[in-house]
């Protein structure tokens, strides 16, 4: 009797994700037998491996290859995704070096969980179903849950964790459901027969599905109205943990966000479209409203990113490959202003003591002239006044909402950025106009190299925009 034998999946699509995991392992070795000593060689290695994995996504051949029974996609979408993914993850890497090391917090295994959580952030760009984005999810959600509490001794950073944690497990339990209903109405978990499958005719229970996924995703992205965790997390994490969820889960969360919708539910546009829209203008009027009356910095950042995320499902919003550019080119832009910002706040430093305060800030123009200009700049493109970056992060996601006709939601995210300008310009009226504070030490130079790297790349964005437009367009076109 012959039984059929299985054949052997192609690992060459999962290779930057299978380095990954590999060096976590070694690192946990390294750990093991030479404790938080190694936390600078782990750093390291950690960061070699982050670079090698990029350099082996742009090394792959173009197009779209699937591996593990389909459950693993890899196109253009995925890749620069993923690539976003890294940058935010070693620019994590990057700013918690001395800060964990002078809040005497430095333990190897931090290192380690970001590179986990990173290869999970990995697979939620790749999964082509249910069952292997739900993997993703937890991966990445599970150790951002312990780096959250680093700080075991501080009451802030416990509670962030905490609330990060309990509203996490529920968020994911609302996604466990919600894929569990579309499994039973499709019979399927993959996305191309999810499609199929919602063509036909008489798919409401299909649709109540995926109200409770999209809320799920909602948590993921920090969107209204499953955003509560966001101030609380961005204030009591320790402020790279804070910057690393700024950034490098954002990218991995909308990246699913938007391969679960196209992929799977596209042929229902008009039915997900206006759960979009609304959480959409939630977010954007929320980040702009809410965010004026905060002093502490770091939770400023948390309703300015919860108002950059509505940006971005504008673009989503609109069901087009434009929109889906749009997206890729406003969530890169996204990336560099928000390490250039969590770079500066943690420049902030007085005497040996980290300040968090925008009247800490105060007078920094004539004390630190170049972290003033910077943040300016920063703080300008966050805005999106021409020519900086932000701008044109603003723009391209707005006229795909404009050609897809949703034209009261461009113009809602035009006023809500408007009033949002209010608490960006108060920022620069505190530096450049307040009576000085104390100085700030003297800036770590990794420290100055990510904020000039950052504040550079939106004051020239020009020279950089039409590489970026040309690979956000072929990474659109990959999922239509």
């Amino acid at each position: 009797m012959n039984v059929p034998v299985s054949p052997v999946p192609d690992f060459g699509p999962a290779l930057p994700e299978i380095l990954l995991a590999v060096t976590a392992l070694v690192l946990v070795l390294i750990g093991a037998f030479r404790g938080d000593g190694a936390k600078k060689l782990i750093d390291g290695i950690a960061i070699t491996a982050l670079l090698v994995a990029g350099l082996l996504l742009i090394d792959q051949s173009p197009g779209r290859v699937s591996t593990f029974n389909e459950a693993f996609v890899v196109d253009s979408f995925a890749r620069v995704m993923k690539i976003l993914t890294l940058i935010g993850a070693i620019a994590a890497i990057v700013m918690s070096t001395r800060f964990l090391r002078e809040a005497k917090i430095a333990r190897f295994e931090y290192t380690i969980l970001i590179l986990l959580s990173t290869i999970g952030m990995m697979m939620m760009c790749s999964a082509n179903e249910l069952i292997s984005l739900y993997l993703g999810v937890e991966l990445q959600s599970l150790a951002l849950y312990v780096i959250a509490t680093m700080n075991r001794d501080n009451e802030k950073s416990a509670e962030a964790g905490l609330k990060y944690f309990v509203l996490g497990a529920l968020s994911s339990g609302m996604l466990l459901y919600g894929m569990s209903l579309v499994y039973g109405f499709t019979g399927s978990v993959t996305f191309p027969a999810i499609a199929r499958a919602v063509s036909a005719p008489g798919g409401a229970g299909v649709m109540f599905g995926l109200v409770f996924i999209v809320a799920g995703l909602a948590f993921k992205m920090s969107a209204v109205p499953f955003h509560m965790w966001t101030p609380d997390v961005y204030e009591g994490a320790p402020t790279p943990v804070a910057a690393f969820v700024a950034t490098a889960p954002k990218m991995a969360a909308v990246a699913m966000t938007v391969r679960i919708l196209v992929d799977g539910f596209l042929p229902v546009l008009k039915d997900w479209q206006p759960i979009i829209i609304f959480v959409a203008i939630a977010s954007m009027g929320l980040g702009a409203f809410a965010g004026i009356g905060q002093r502490n910095i770091k939770r400023l950042m948390a309703y300015s990113s919860i108002g950059n995320m509505g940006y971005a499902l504008v673009g989503l919003a609109a069901g087009t490959i434009a929109g889906v550019e749009g997206i890729v080119i406003f969530m890169a832009i996204y990336l560099a202003m928000t390490i250039g910002v969590f770079a500066v706040i943690l420049a902030m430093q007085i005497d040996g003591r980290r300040v968090e305060q925008i009247t800490d800030l105060a007078g920094a123009a004539r004390t630190s002239p170049g972290l003033a200009f910077a943040m300016a700049a920063l703080l300008f493109s966050l805005i999106g006044i021409p020519p900086l970056a932000g701008f044109f992060a603003k723009f391209y996601v707005f006229a795909a909402a404009i050609e897809a006709k949703l034209f009261v939601l461009a113009v809602i995210g035009i006023v809500t950025s408007v009033v949002s300008a209010y608490y960006y310009l108060r920022i620069i009226k505190v530096m450049y106009f307040d009576e000085p504070a104390p100085a700030f030490q003297p800036m770590a130079i990794e420290l100055k190299s990510l904020m000039w790297l950052s504040a550079g790349f939106v004051l020239l964005f020009a020279i950089v925009a039409g590489p970026l437009k040309n690979v956000a367009q072929l990474a659109a076109k990959s999922l239509f």
